[in-house]
């Protein structure tokens, strides 16, 4: 499975591509995210005092221990 930051890097490496080969920035469309994903790293939250709900850390994409 690809990550969803990597898709966006990826999105971003052509629309670079396309500016430098002469498109005009303000007429390129908008892409929006088509995937999000839920990362919660539980170390720093119970650093931070953040105890986070069962039900969260069952959606999550990933949980980092």
């Amino acid at each position: 499975m690809e990550r969803a930051s990597a898709a966006c890097t990826a999105r971003a490496g052509v629309y670079s591509g396309q500016i430098l080969k002469g498109a005009k920035p303000a007429e390129m469309p908008v892409l929006q995210p088509i995937k999000f994903e839920l990362v919660i790293n539980l170390k720093t939250a119970k650093e931070l005092g953040i105890e986070v709900p069962r039900n969260l850390l069952a959606i999550a994409d990933e949980v980092i221990e």
